[in-house]
């Protein structure tokens, strides 16, 4: 028998449709958050990762900027290295009137250590500034403020910051290599009116806060207990230059420190004896 059509469907029917999900539009509506939730999402990791490469390549740019700096900053204070004269003096007039807080020149033979010598009002006058007095990360090589600037004193301490590609203080970390300890050992301390040859004896690795180094001070009458602490924490030790100063009349000996990472505020320390430099013409007379 004919229905005509807009009668009800079959009961059957109305659950086939059901099941089907033909009368759910809110499944549209989920699908459609689900994705925009995911682009949005998809969104901020694209994001993040620019910005972290963006962040990357100007740190690799910075941190070549400062080696840089510091690179052309050598560069300029080697051409003016005051020559030992036959007096055993050295001209400094062209360094100090760059900086009149120059007061040395250090080497240390075989090693890229080849700089000025600077001592400020504070010990923190230098450790962000250049010869020039400008802004530098890679700091100078100063002296500090508790030391006699014409490295009088019986125990001189030096800083410098330890940078990559030998930058510094850098290769101090040579000398924690034992075969190198072993075969080089010599350097040379200039000043405006004398100079000292250097022989180094130890290489310690010590706390940052450890007095025996950091305090020059309690050295400036007897240097026994120093010498006693570096025969005890050195990583490498020359017995000779310690027979030598503990038989000199005045003995003098000069540290150089600067950071390392074995541990938190690590720092590698060289000592060196420093004996009076004398030209053939001293020699001579």
């Amino acid at each position: 028998m004919f229905r005509a059509w807009g009668g009800s469907l079959p009961q059957a029917d109305r659950n086939n449709r059901k099941e089907c999900g033909t009368f759910r539009p809110e499944n549209t509506m989920s699908r459609w958050i689900l994705k925009a939730a995911n682009s949005f999402v998809n969104g901020i990791v694209i994001l993040s990762l620019c910005v972290a490469g963006v962040y990357a390549a100007y740190a690799l740019w910075d941190n070549s900027r400062v080696y840089s700096a510091a690179s052309d900053v050598q560069a300029d204070m080697v051409k003016i290295k005051p020559v030992v004269e036959e007096d055993g003096g050295a001209s400094f007039e062209e360094l100090l009137a760059i900086n009149p807080d120059v007061c040395a020149w250090v080497t240390l033979d075989n090693t890229k250590i080849d700089h000025p010598v600077l001592q400020g009002s504070t010990n923190l006058t230098y450790i962000n500034k250049d010869v020039y007095g400008n802004f530098a990360l890679a700091g100078s090589i100063f002296l500090d403020t508790r030391n006699e600037r014409d490295f009088s004193d019986p125990y001189s301490l030096l800083y410098g910051h330890h940078m990559e590609n030998s930058g510094m203080f850098g290769d101090l970390d040579l000398y924690k290599d034992q075969k190198f300890f072993e075969k080089n050992m010599t350097g040379m301390l200039i000043l405006p009116d004398s100079a000292y040859k250097l022989e180094i004896f130890a290489c310690l690795l010590v706390d940052a806060g450890e007095d025996a180094i950091f305090d020059p001070e309690q050295w400036q009458t007897d240097i026994d207990g120093l010498l006693s602490y570096a025969k005890d924490n050195s990583l490498y030790l020359r017995e000779e230059p310690i027979n030598k100063l503990e038989q000199m009349d005045k003995p003098q000996v000069l540290a150089l420190s600067t950071c390392s990472t074995e541990f938190t505020d690590a720092r590698t320390i060289i000592l060196a004896v420093m004996e009076p430099y004398q030209t053939a013409e001293q020699e001579e007379r």
